[in-house]
């Protein structure tokens, strides 16, 4: 992407006037306030809207109507309500999602104090105009994107841009100002961008790009054109409800055409379509959808997971690729002491910080290292030393930043010397002060005088230390006695005291999460914005893959062809730029993985909202990238993917096994209901006999299913293929068989009963009672795919005892109460009948469970 020209945008060097206030209203008013615009923003009635648009839910209301027709109130009442609260969760997913241009907003408008004829003046962050000129100090947000007219040690933490976990130190411009501005990244730029965070120093900058104009408006542009697809499931559960559908209404037309044309009497002809119509309605599929989605995303919220769309956790347990980021997801974010190296060549690692208290060599280099740092830090490498202070140092390090020790002067990083010092007075007059100085190895090396040869060999002492991707420091210390400070800290005469390196440190949970990652099929891929040297080192302290590293700068010379083809090998990407890390997720996308992809920063957002599932760190991670995603991880911990992961393939797992069941169940439901077309014998289930079946026994009896726990190999095999159909070939055949064998022995039985004479409404009452025996089968059957049902029977599922329960008062409650027993049209069933139910029940079991193993591997697949 080539730099946007800056024109007529500088003030002259000379002129610190800034702008006048009639000069920044008028190009607010021509170009705009400093903040992204709310064009494309979808209101709440639009949202609703689109909801009621969806297969699913209209298909609810649809057969709530249906019952409401009918007279049934109840049944119409319950599906309006599973309608209401579905409609519900939508919305407020939907409005949530359409918060992270609100939360990007709110980023790029901080407080700016900026000179406006000639005057100092706070202002909101929104009313910042290109040309003004924006006072920076310690602690500061910048609130738009400029140059430096001055600099006095600025240092900026641009990681929401670039991932950097390093802070970058600025320079200033000449008098002119620059032609062109730069990306985000790297020291001595003289640049600044909206959004990044001044850790250290103070400067002026002139402003030269606003609102959409700025880098993080660039990527706010982006994320604004980015639609989040549609989680696969709910695209299949689709299409499957629509052919239930249409299959059931064409059949409901030609069962009431039969019957009237066959047997006479249209009023019963058209009773026995609508009860076969509804045996078939699979009304059932989103309610079911909605329970483990919900449930799903309740389990996960206790293990510290918050999950923004239900749906997608479905989605992780696909994943067959996870794009992570490294700063603030791989590594803590934080910079840590990792090892202290004396002149020597004596090292002392951060696992032995124990013997520090017994090497004096090693205090001193601590402490003169904490003494050349600010004492209130922002800067995350001096925030590492005093860290180290408080755990550590001597107590003459607490006692030289008080009691009488004053801090006289600070001599700032200088791009011709890379080194800070600060001059601290000596409590007693009498006595020299102190010298303390940090910076670059071989900055601090000129300081002490080093000659060529010590410099060759720090040298290699350096290059190794950074090969394993930190970053190294030189400390050294110096006296003076003299009452003026010299002009330059060239002047005093430094002793070398040795070499601190820092790193920001793998998080604990990482390495033991990419293996179980790895063992599950799932491709790691680290995209960071920090150098490859540095990329390299984190990726092998994870285990990941590290042989080829892709850089940014290959890649913006690369056709989306040939990145198609180089990203299949590569697992680790550094020096990537915001749009980049979006081109890798299309590219990933393109060549049909699923895409999963976790991050923290703004830098983040346009592409946790491109994959298919977007994880954020919900601690230290932006709003932006929160609002963006579908998945938080709460306590930021990476291992909490991995559990997330072993959750969605365990909910696919139960999904797919409470759909093989309902639609197993759906056949012997609509052979009852048939079979008095081809018998002669009478209406066995009417429509509320059905309706109750359906929309009680049925999603009960699925919450059964949802509890379930995992299979045993859920974590060993492959992600499943992405166009794998959630009615698999073997799933279907699996519920024919099921539900064919249940409607043989649930017909066999009423037609023996029939023909042995019993009455209508006993008849009927022996029909439902072998039905709900034949569904409780059915559950036990389904229970686990890849063990036995005596294996499944040993694994406690209080869901499962609650639904037999259940089950079994509903039996009772049709056959000893009265009033139930008449609105069912049911008469009491004797003992013997009872019996020979109760043992086809149990043939039929032991005989499913002799075909399960013919089929139970293939159903995993």
């Amino acid at each position: 992407m080539t730099n946007p020209e800056i024109s007529g945008q500088q003030p002259s060097q000379a002129s610190l006037s800034g702008l006048s206030d009639a000069e920044a209203a008028e190009r607010l008013r021509t170009e705009g306030y400093n903040e992204l615009p709310r064009t494309g923003q979808r209101t709440f009635a639009r949202i609703i809207l689109d909801v009621l648009r969806e297969p699913m839910l209209a298909m609810l209301i649809g057969a709530g109507l249906i019952y409401m027709a009918l007279g049934d109130l109840q049944e119409a009442l319950i599906l309006v309500a599973f309608a209401g609260l579905s409609i519900l969760i939508t919305v407020v997913q939907e409005t949530r999602t359409e918060r992270a241009l609100e939360a990007l907003r709110d980023l790029t408008s901080p407080r700016a104090l900026v000179i406006r004829d000639g005057a100092r003046k706070r202002i909101a962050g929104r009313e910042v105009a290109r040309g003004d000129l924006v006072v920076l100090a310690e602690g500061d947000r910048v609130p738009a994107d400029g140059w430096i007219t001055q600099n006095d040690g600025l240092h900026l933490d641009e990681s929401l841009l670039t991932g950097e976990s390093v802070a970058v130190r600025k320079t200033a411009c000449g008098a002119e100002g620059p032609t062109a501005m730069a990306r985000p990244g790297g020291d001595d730029l003289p640049f600044v961008y909206s959004g990044s965070l001044v850790v250290r120093g103070t400067g002026l900058c002139v402003v030269t790009a606003t609102g959409l104009a700025s880098e993080i408006g660039r990527i706010g542009r982006v994320l604004s054109t980015l639609e989040t697809e549609a989680p696969r499931l709910r695209q299949q559960t689709r299409r499957l409800v629509l052919w239930f559908a249409a299959t059931g209404a064409a059949a409901s037309v030609l069962v009431v055409l039969l019957y009237g044309l066959f047997r006479g009497g249209w009023l019963e002809a058209a009773l026995a379509g609508i009860a076969l119509g509804m045996s078939m309605l699979p009304e059932e599929f989103p309610v079911v959808l909605t329970i483990f989605m919900a449930m799903g995303a309740m389990r996960m919220s206790r293990n510290r997971v918050l999950t923004r769309r239900a749906a997608a956790i479905e989605t992780l347990g696909a994943a067959t690729t996870l794009c992570t980021d490294k700063t603030g997801t791989l590594t803590q974010n934080r910079m840590r002491i990792a090892e202290l190296r004396l002149p020597d060549g004596r090292i002392l690692i951060h696992d032995d910080r124990q013997k520090l208290m017994l090497e004096e060599e090693f205090h001193l280099l601590a402490e003169f290292g904490i003494l050349a740092s600010a004492q209130e830090p922002l800067d995350p490498m001096e925030v590492a030393f005093h860290e180290l202070g408080d755990e550590h140092a001597p107590a003459t390090v607490r006692a030289r930043q008080g009691a009488g020790w004053t801090l006289d002067h600070h001599y700032p990083l200088d791009p011709a010397l890379l080194a800070m010092s600060h001059v601290w007075g000596n409590p007693d007059p009498a006595l020299e002060r102190i010298i303390a100085t940090k910076g670059a190895p071989e900055a601090v090396a000129e300081l002490c005088g080093m000659t060529g040869n010590e410099k060759a060999r720090l040298k290699d002492t350096i290059d190794a230390m950074a090969s394993k991707g930190l970053r190294v420091l030189g400390v050294a210390d110096a006296r003076w006695s003299g009452a003026e400070l010299p002009n330059s800290q060239r002047a005093f005469s430094f002793t070398f005291r040795g070499l601190v390196s820092l790193a920001d440190p793998l998080r604990a949970s990482v390495p033991d999460a990419v293996r179980q990652c790895r063992e599950a099929g799932i491709r790691i891929i680290m995209i960071t914005g920090d150098y490859p040297q540095t990329a390299r080192a984190i990726a092998q302290q994870a285990g990941i893959d590290s042989g080829d590293v892709l850089t940014g700068d290959e890649l913006a010379a690369m056709s989306e062809d040939d990145l198609r083809q180089r990203i299949g090998s590569v697992n680790v990407c550094a020096r990537i730029m915001p749009e980049q890390k979006l081109r890798l997720v299309e590219a990933l996308k393109a060549s049909g993985e699923i895409v999963a992809m976790t991050g923290d920063g703004v830098n983040d957002a346009p592409s946790l909202k491109a994959a298919h599932i977007g994880i954020a760190m919900g601690g230290r991670g932006t709003d932006v990238a929160r609002e963006a995603s579908a998945i938080v991880l709460l306590d930021d911990d990476f291992g909490s993917i991995v559990k997330a992961i072993r959750m969605g393939r365990r909910i696919y797992d139960n999904l797919r096994k409470a759909m093989g069941f309902i639609v197993a169940v759906h056949i012997p439901i609509a052979g009852l209901a048939l079979l008095p077309l081809l018998t002669g014998m009478p209406l066995l289930l009417g429509p509320i006999h059905i309706a109750f079946l359906e929309m009680i026994i049925d999603p009960v009896c699925s919450l059964a299913f949802e509890a379930e726990e995992d299979e045993r190999n859920v974590m060993a095999r492959p992600p499943r293929k992405p166009d794998t159909s959630l009615f698999s070939r073997w799933l279907v055949g699996w519920s024919v068989i099921q539900g064919s064998l249940a409607f043989g022995v649930t017909g066999g039985l009423t037609l023996y009963f029939w023909e042995s004479g019993m009455g209508e409404e006993q008849l009927r009452s022996t029909a439902f009672l072998t039905l709900v025996l034949g569904i409780t089968s059915l559950i036990l059957i389904n229970r686990r795919f890849s063990s036995s049902i005596m294996a499944a029977l040993r694994r406690f599922n209080p869901a499962l005892s609650v639904v037999l329960g259940l089950v079994a008062a509903i039996l009772l409650a049709t056959q000893f109460i009265p009033p139930i027993a008449d609105l069912f049209n049911f008469a009491r069933v004797a003992p013997e009948e009872i019996g020979i139910i109760a043992l086809a029940s149990i043939v039929m079991l032991f005989v499913l469970e002799r075909l399960k193993p013919l089929w139970g591997s293939r159903l995993l697949e």
